[in-house]
């Protein structure tokens, strides 16, 4: 009897002998990937006088096995055929020109996993990439992926919250890029001649967003003394649930971007701001997501109370204690929410416990993303420099910038006569340093949050949970 793979969820029923990981040419693309990457510089080329540099003829192997290993594959996925036919070319050109600096735009703009979005599908995706919040260099990388796309996820897309590019998944396996912090795959971090002219897709794995926040979650919740509601306490033990309002959360974020009063690109390309203003504009997009999962839950959506909590918890427990303490924009955005819930009496810490009132958490976490909105609204009509000093003031209204900051002495203390862009140079790296409760706080997560570097739904322990 042909053993069946069947994902929660899932429409697409997966023949276990044609999951590509189960495949032996997988483990054999993984390892010429992992041959590959040392040899490359940060541009993704190989210089074959460099110090431990191979030699051409092995480099041409190694090349070769990728590509008997993906036309080996590539049957397993016919919705990919035309994709796996570019990288082939693309990369057989590589080697045949010398290893320069890689050129995959021909495979990037064949590769189309938004066009027929379909849950359980998989991919193989190849590039010469940097990985966000991973590796910075552009190396090869292999990952094995699956669409996260039920029904009701679906009908909200075509219905609510029109999204054609976005693409949720999870991990089959990958290579050594992804074995970091890094939960999306973006085309624009891909090696191409030329960026085109626009993007199709862009994918966030919602199995390691979800496997992290319920690792840390259960941490904090724990360190902090704080009794959860039985029905948030189940879906903090339950991956499904959480990777189910994480592909949500994401999919409505995502478009946030290009929504609402938006004084300024929303996507920042190329512009360069106060890192408060990124801060603002992330926690502004989550924020939305949180607004519309209070209607989904009024609305008969389980999921939507799920993504509030998802929201609150990873944006109070995780992010403002994730990573260093240079303009850190996802971190301010984490402890302008504490700041805010608690400065409202929504959150208390009393006796080394933390208390929430779970009851006006709603109405005042969407009472600060109005006052966001207003800020966006009224930035319309503003200069650039007036509408960053207004984000400076809302952002400091509650939380304490460091004592030596010059923007917080305001404009005076600014040379007004240089471009806005060169007064950046006056932000402190630690503009809004840490409160106490967050460095006591540090302290206890850092060896938790380090532990979530490359998890999937699949680590053991998590899994277990």
């Amino acid at each position: 009897m042909t053993e069946i793979l069947v994902q929660a969820g899932s429409e697409e029923q997966v023949p276990s002998q044609n999951r590509v990981v189960d495949h032996p040419a997988w483990p054999v693309l993984k390892d010429a990937v992992a041959q590959i990457r040392p040899w490359q510089a940060k541009d993704g080329s190989i210089d074959f006088d460099a110090e431990g540099a191979p030699a051409p003829a092995d480099a041409e192997r190694a090349v070769r096995s990728v590509v008997q290993a993906v036309e080996e594959l590539s049957p397993l996925l016919p919705h990919d055929a035309a994709y796996h036919e570019a990288l082939v070319k693309d990369l057989r050109r590589w080697a045949e020109e010398g290893f320069k600096v890689p050129d995959f735009l021909d495979s990037l703009l064949a590769f189309q996993p938004a066009a027929q979005r379909q849950d359980g599908r998989q991919h193989l995706a190849v590039f010469p990439m940097y990985t966000q919040n991973g590796n910075l260099d552009r190396n090869l990388e292999a990952v094995v992926l699956r669409m996260v796309w039920p029904e009701w996820l679906a009908e909200l897309e075509a219905t609510r919250y029109d999204n054609p590019l976005f693409c949720g998944i999870t991990f089959e396996d990958f290579t050594g890029g992804y074995n970091t912090n890094s939960a999306v795959l973006f085309p624009e971090t891909v090696a191409v001649r030329e960026a085109p002219e626009s993007f199709t897709w862009g994918a966030i794995f919602c199995d390691r967003e979800a496997a992290r926040f319920r690792r840390v979650t259960e941490a904090a919740v724990d360190i902090l003394g704080l009794e959860l509601p039985e029905d948030i306490a189940a879906m903090v033990q339950d991956q499904e649930r959480c990777q189910q309002a994480f592909v949500l959360w994401d999919m409505i974020h995502d478009r946030t971007h290009s929504h609402g009063d938006l004084p300024f690109d929303p996507f920042m390309i190329k512009q360069r701001q106060p890192f408060w203003m990124y801060g603002l504009e992330e926690l502004r997009c989550d924020l939305t997501s949180f607004k519309e999962a209070v209607q989904l839950e009024a609305d008969g959506f389980p999921q939507g109370r799920d993504v509030q909590y998802a929201v609150l918890f990873d944006r109070m427990f995780r992010f403002p204690v994730t990573g260093d303490r240079v303009r850190n924009y996802d971190g301010v955005g984490g402890q302008l929410l504490f700041a805010y819930l608690h400065q409202h009496d929504v959150v208390r810490w009393t006796d080394n416990k933390l208390h929430i009132d779970w009851q006006r958490a709603p109405e005042v976490t969407n009472q600060l993303c109005g006052e966001i909105e207003n800020l966006y609204r009224a930035g319309i009509d503003r200069p650039k420099l007036v509408h960053w000093l207004k984000g400076y003031e809302l952002v400091s209204t509650y939380l304490a910038p460091h004592p030596a900051s010059r923007w917080a002495k305001g404009p005076d203390a600014l040379d007004l006569t240089l471009p806005p862009r060169k007064l950046v140079d006056d932000v402190l790296a630690d503009e809004f340093p840490l409160s106490m409760f967050y460095e006591a706080l540090a302290k206890k997560l850092k060896n938790v949050i380090a532990s979530t570097k490359g998890i999937t739904a699949k680590t053991p322990e998590q899994a277990a949970a």
